[in-house]
């Protein structure tokens, strides 16, 4: 079954397609400066086989999620996903022939080229029964499939590369037909480019830009110059899908338009100088106030911790009563726990030595005999780094058991998580996970994360900005995302 996609009118007036068969064995690269209409090209395109053929769109900058609401594509934000996820996204889209528009829009050139190369690689491993006939457009393919080194890491651009050469030399025989689209054929990869055997060059003004256009459209170098000529929304055709010779194509009207549009002017306002002054220099309601430096901490006297608590344990004895005078022990524990916590420098101190500290708070609360022992302790202790001061036999008693893997020194960063996953709220950052765990090393924060996770008690999740998530999945408990 043949299908053609008028695309628009030549000079003479007559009506130039696109044959959509062959072009899904030929693949298409269409060219042109900033504002000479490939958006408005593939929109065209687009719309015109929407009912035909599936079709994948990837998109820098957000303009085609508008096909959704006409056309039925799924929108998909790739800032709210991970780089697995949307893998797994491409795999559903070709086993259910669903067409969808992967916006980039809000992500850096790292994150999107990952994005991207994420995506076409789960389009290209996709199962050989899912293998139907697809459009892949990508539009700003020079993003993507650089021709030289690009400001991002080198990962990521080999990563991308990779995955673009695929689709356009080994896609077909996966049913992958790819449409890309640039500005500059120069900065495009000249291994991407060469897999295309149709062509729509559009209007450009740089010399290597229009040699390396006419060479593809088999015109000598002085023919070259009619690119130059070009009108907005005009493109020189040719290939086996659309014309065996150069032909101009007029392209025609779209019924979907994109969500960022060129400026026009628009009148100034009529508003005398005096009053624009006015406006301009008005008090501020909140001025904007450098933020002075944190305050230096002085340095703790040279004497030595044991000391300290041998000192404060001596003036405790001398007022200790005969008979302990509190029942209820809790709250001294907590008030102690709190102190402890509160120190700055308990962080950096062992939970032995804090132990002693501990009994020698209860001693001056009226506590003959330390309500908790050392392991006890221990717990309470890493409960309280994680922001728990109570019910943590009762209300955190399916956390604890959760936990029951857990390392004592890493039972505090845990049960951080915990409570934020309970509680619905931001997970909390490496430098709060160092503190809990008693450190103020971020490397050590991180391992304790990778371990925890190793043994299936945690699941970290970061998403294409930067966003981690960490679930419980014992507890179905997730944390909110994060930076």
């Amino acid at each position: 079954m043949t299908f053609q996609v008028d695309m628009g009118a030549d000079g003479a007036g007559r009506t130039v397609s696109i044959d959509l068969e062959e072009l899904l064995a030929t693949r298409l690269l269409v060219q042109g400066n900033s504002g000479s209409g490939k958006s408005h090209l593939l929109r065209r395109l687009l719309e015109g086989s929407a009912a035909q053929v599936q079709q994948a769109v990837i998109d820098p900058e957000g303009d085609f999620v508008t096909l959704a609401d006409a056309y039925g594509h799924v929108a998909i934000e790739a800032a709210d996903y991970s780089v697995g996820e949307i893998a797994r996204f491409a795999m559903r889209c070709r086993e259910h022939r669903a067409s969808v528009v992967l916006s980039l829009e809000g992500l850096e050139m790292d994150g999107q080229m990952r994005c991207a190369a994420a995506f076409l690689n789960g389009l290209f491993d996709a199962p050989r029964e899912h293998w139907y006939p697809a459009l892949v457009v990508v539009d700003e393919a020079q993003i993507f499939a650089p021709a030289a080194g690009a400001e991002v890491s080198e990962e990521a651009r080999r990563t991308s590369l990779s995955a673009m050469a695929n689709l356009m030399s080994r896609g077909r025989k996966r049913g992958l037909a790819g449409i890309i689209a640039t500005q500059r054929l120069a900065k495009l990869s000249k291994n991407v480019a060469a897999e295309a055997s149709n062509f729509l060059m559009g209007r450009t003004f740089l010399d290597i830009d229009m040699a390396r256009a006419a060479d593809l459209l088999g015109m000598e170098r002085r023919q070259a110059e009619t690119i130059r000529d070009l009108g907005r929304g005009t493109f020189l055709g040719l290939g086996p899908a659309i014309a065996r010779r150069p032909v101009t194509i007029a392209i025609g009207p779209v019924k979907t338009s994109a969500r960022s549009s060129s400026p026009s002017l628009i009148p100034l306002p009529e508003t005398s100088a005096v009053e624009i002054k006015d406006l301009l220099l008005a008090a501020v309601e909140e001025p904007y106030l450098i933020p002075p430096p944190p305050p230096v901490r002085a340095p703790a006297p040279m004497v030595s911790v044991l000391d300290q608590l041998t000192e404060a344990a001596a003036a405790a004895a001398e007022f200790e009563p005969e008979e302990e005078v509190l029942v209820d022990h809790e709250p001294v524990v907590i008030e102690a726990l709190r102190g402890i916590i509160e120190d700055p420098d308990s962080r950096a101190k062992p939970a032995a030595v804090l132990y002693q500290d501990f009994q020698v708070r209860c001693r001056m609360a009226g506590v003959r005999r330390p309500p908790l022992d050392a392991s006890g302790f221990t717990r309470r202790l890493a409960a309280a780094r994680a922001g728990i001061f109570t019910g943590l036999d009762a209300e955190w008693a399916p956390a604890l058991e959760a936990a029951r893997g857990v390392p004592d020194d890493m039972l505090g960063a845990f049960l951080l998580i915990a409570h934020a996953a309970r509680e619905g709220e931001q997970g909390p950052s490496d430098e709060a996970i160092a503190a809990a765990y008693g450190t103020e090393s971020l490397g050590r924060a991180r391992r304790v994360l990778s371990y925890m996770e190793s043994r299936g008690m945690i699941v970290t999740r970061v998403d294409l900005s930067g966003r981690r998530s960490i679930a419980i999945p014992q507890l179905g408990w997730t944390t909110a995302p994060s930076e």
